[in-house]
């Protein structure tokens, strides 16, 4: 390779990792040092306690969210909201990824050997949700039935004590309403509180309350071990019990909703896009995350799977055995497990708070470069050996040859496996929902929480993909074209 192409390489590289870096902050106390701020987990998918306000500003709103906002007021801290799914909250505790946890979570044994627990602050009521056509009124009644339940909540955990009973475990309160209606499941156990929604929002459902159990502690909030938080923040719900704040902000949140007009919820195949209302532009500003963050990792991979294979071509041992065995981990590693390890142990092991865009555009970026070392290999492989001979014979220099001859001609070969791996990147761009990233799939999620609807949103989704991809895929060709003409 000639001086001015690793010059080149150099200097994307570098800009690559800028973008890297411009995806998210950087550590959170570099921002502000002498900011006093508190960072809450949630997961913002169970309302009235927390969900998205997609209609308006998309800020994290419900009951969960006003105790947290009065409670870190008054102990004088700032607060920073940072939503994620359910199941991964307590791996963020222990982390250090966020300083408390609030996202309706009971106080269970098995949680509380991971984590401390403030006092209660309000106690709810498991629930049976079922089809209006079986519906069941007891536990003693799902014997043998499925029973759906959110992973990792309380209802969960409960669900697994009934006798008889088959489960199944999702992370969405929303998918469980989907298997509800698509009759994959029998029944769903659910908080009350959401019940109430679920209810609300699709008439064929219904719902009965089940016993309290002596053994429920209630909602609390999450702290890590060995935390002083735990005493301010009881201090202050205690104030708040004393002088009606908390009661209020509960009635808030509990109190009578206005009735919808009728028929609102009807469709053909009981589909209705209105529901949709309001949330479309919300949607549609997930397209920009989309295309930034597959910008990034496509970008990045293409820059580190040309460095890997240039290595396993070189001839040099220690480079051809690194790029070999770097292939094969990113390769035989589901993507998923490479994608929460980075944004999960990052924190734990280096001390950097790294911004989940950011993890996000890392973990694609090296995992596409595992496989287009491959797909750049072959295409410099693939040039007839002729090129190379005449080239030598000429007295052209090894590095300029590749740089003139052997890279233009390996473009031409590889560049559908490259249009492959970057539709791919777009469509797997919905996998760091996961960990949080507001991206189309996220915002999906979001509306469906609110809504408790999948299908009109999930629909609207998949169009906006599809049309991303044909215009990838459009300018590939015209791509194609314009060097076919240049041969």
């Amino acid at each position: 390779m000639s001086k001015t192409l690793l010059r080149a390489l150099f200097v994307t590289l570098a800009a690559t990792v800028l973008l890297l870096l411009s995806l998210g902050p950087a550590v959170r106390g570099a921002e502000e040092p002498a900011a006093r701020k508190l960072v809450m987990g949630t997961s913002p998918d169970y309302p009235p306690y927390e969900s998205v306000d997609a209609k308006n500003n998309g800020e994290i709103v419900g009951m969960d969210i006003d105790i947290a906002k009065h409670i870190t007021s008054r102990l004088g801290y700032e607060l920073e909201i940072a939503g994620m799914d359910f199941n991964g909250l307590i791996a963020a505790l222990q982390t250090g990824r966020v300083d408390f946890v609030m996202s309706g979570m009971s106080v269970t044994e098995e949680r509380q050997q991971s984590v401390t627990f403030s006092d209660s602050y309000y106690m709810a009521r498991n629930t049976i949700v079922s089809r209006e056509s079986d519906a069941y009124e007891t536990a003693e009644q799902l014997s043998g039935k499925l029973v759906g339940s959110q992973l990792g909540s309380t209802q969960d955990q409960f669900a697994e004590t009934i006798p008889g009973a088959r489960q199944k475990k999702l992370n969405k309160i929303a998918d469980l309403i989907q298997e509800l209606n698509t009759r994959r499941i029998d029944a769903a156990i659910v908080e009350d509180a959401v019940a109430l929604e679920m209810v609300d929002a699709n008439p064929g459902l219904v719902m009965n309350f089940l016993p309290v159990s002596d053994d429920d502690n209630g909602y609390a909030i999450a702290f890590p071990k060995q935390t002083q938080l735990v005493g301010e923040f009881n201090r202050v719900l205690e104030e708040m019990r004393a002088d009606g704040e908390l009661q209020s902000i509960v009635d808030k949140w509990f109190g009578e909703k206005e009735e919808e007009a009728p028929g609102r919820r009807t469709g053909f195949l009981n589909v209705d896009f209105r529901v949709l209302d309001g949330y479309v532009p919300y949607i549609l500003k997930g397209v920009y995350v989309t295309l930034l963050f597959t910008l990034v990792s496509a970008l990045f991979g293409l820059i580190w799977g040309t460095i890997l294979s240039l290595f396993k071509i070189s001839g040099v041992k220690p480079l051809i055995a690194f790029a070999t065995v770097y292939t094969s981990v990113f390769r035989g590693t589901p993507l998923l497990v490479q994608l929460t390890l980075i944004y999960y142990a990052t924190p734990q092991l280096l001390g950097f708070d790294i911004p989940a865009l950011m993890a996000a555009g890392l973990t694609f970026g090296l995992n596409s470069a595992a496989y287009l070392s491959e797909t750049i290999r072959g295409g410099i492989m693939a040039v007839d050996k002729g090129q190379r001979e005449a080239a030598i014979a000429l007295g052209v220099p090894y590095r300029k040859m590749m740089v003139r001859i052997i890279f233009p001609q390996a473009l031409r070969h590889i560049l559908p496996a490259l249009v492959n791996e970057f539709v791919a990147l777009l469509k797997e761009s919905s996998l760091v929902s996961v960990i949080g990233v507001t991206e189309l799939m996220r915002r999906a999620d979001v509306v469906r929480a609110s809504t408790f609807r999948s299908f009109e949103a999930l629909l609207l989704v998949a169009a906006i993909y599809y049309v991303l991809v044909l215009i990838l895929t459009s300018l590939a060709r015209m791509l194609e074209r314009r060097l076919r003409r240049s041969d």
